[in-house]
């Protein structure tokens, strides 16, 4: 699975997945790793930006694939340090980060575990988060679940794709593999907050706008709509419970 973002697209994402989830999920991650302000700190697949944005490190760089979103980020801090880049081939001497994070991103990498081992190779500490099981992830199960019955499990892996690091086994093994020692891993419930339901299917169908035919995407929502009813609040806003896994490690 690859992920790609148009600038439209990278402008969306940063006005509103970041508010809805990856902002408070930037903050947790910080706080995790705590890097220090004479600390350099590496942010490996950054987006737009969020985490970096949070970072307490003094000097921070975020590298990405996508110079669409280095673009917002650029932007929204033109005084951090921007760089395209690949996270399986990170453009850095040995050891230049004391810290290395990754958000939201490993379940994108074509080779995670090459991936890790450049963190390894650049930081000496890591922070990692990223969703958990689809299986823990009420939410999205059953928007994964409506997918599959219109549209076929192809289309329905285009949203599971993102929980598809999220077995505790398989997500430390990889750490392991790529020779890091895990300090700790910690589970917790997070949810993506959207003021409306058309914003939350807008937003979290995207992957399928290519993919399936409009008609089928409308039956797709409508069907949403009664199976997500759970987490819609009295004022209309969704929120919809996901899983995530944070590790804390250390280069072995």
């Amino acid at each position: 699975m690859t992920y790609a973002l148009s600038a439209e697209a990278a402008e969306f994402y940063e006005s509103t997945f970041v508010p809805a989830l990856f902002a408070g999920w930037a903050r947790r991650l910080i706080e995790a790793v705590a890097p220090a302000v004479e600390e350099r700190m590496l942010d490996v697949a950054c987006g737009t930006g969020v985490v970096a944005r949070a970072s307490t490190a003094g000097r921070v760089t975020g590298l990405d694939l996508n110079p669409a979103v280095l673009a917002v980020a650029g932007r929204r801090r033109p005084d951090l340090d921007w760089q395209v880049g690949d996270a399986t081939a990170l453009p850095f001497p040995d050891d230049s980060f004391d810290v290395v994070v990754s958000q939201a991103a490993l379940m994108f990498f074509p080779d995670r575990v090459a991936a890790l081992r450049e963190m390894a190779r650049v930081g000496g500490r890591l922070g990692l988060q990223v969703p958990g099981r689809l299986s823990a992830s009420p939410g999205y199960r059953a928007l994964t679940e409506v997918v599959a019955h219109h549209a076929g499990p192809s289309a329905a892996a285009l949203i599971a794709g993102y929980f598809n690091v999220g077995d505790p086994a398989l997500l430390t093994g990889l750490c392991e593999q790529a020779g890091w020692r895990i300090d700790r891993f910690t589970t917790w419930m997070s949810a993506t907050h959207l003021p409306t339901m058309e914003t939350f299917l807008h937003a979290e169908l995207l992957p399928l706008a290519d993919q399936v035919p409009a008609a089928t995407r409308r039956q797709i929502a409508a069907d949403c709509r009664v199976a997500l009813a759970p987490f819609l609040a009295a004022d209309g806003s969704v929120a919809a419970p996901l899983e995530v896994h944070l590790i804390t490690a250390a280069a072995a």
